[in-house]
């Protein structure tokens, strides 16, 4: 089963921007599961930032629509997360996750937005904290 690992949290001014990262090791086939986002607040369900296949058909949660952008690079087994427009409301623990899927396996990207609980691995988490 795949191990991530999260990277590239802090704190970032209203309207500016951040990257995650996330290391993925431990299966020699990491182009074999859809990957993505999801972030908590404390108080609050999980909520599904974004998600991608293998090929890069991806899904966004809507709060986030137009401001974040995943994807990913299957040479080096990493997931990237650009965070643009930011907003107090984005601020939380950010947790990558991943799901085994098929190439275009669209319903496993969108159940991952919808549901992060599906994911069968996700990291430790990067916190993000966005001053207004």
């Amino acid at each position: 089963q795949v191990q991530l690992m999260e990277s590239g949290g802090g704190e970032v001014q209203a309207g500016g921007s951040i990257r995650l990262s996330c290391r993925a090791s431990g299966d020699d086939n990491y182009s074999r599961y859809c990957m993505g986002w999801y972030r908590e607040v404390p108080g609050k369900d999980r909520e599904g930032v974004a998600a991608l296949d293998s090929d890069g058909s991806t899904e966004y949660g809507t709060s986030v629509k137009g401001r974040f952008t995943v994807s990913r690079n299957n040479a080096k087994n990493i997931l990237y997360l650009q965070m643009n427009s930011l907003k107090p409301e984005d601020t939380g623990m950010y947790f990558c996750m991943a799901d085994l899927c098929n190439p275009r396996d669209y319903d496993v990207v969108h159940a991952m937005v919808v549901n992060p609980n599906v994911a069968v691995s996700w990291g430790q988490g990067t916190q993000v904290t966005v001053a207004s």
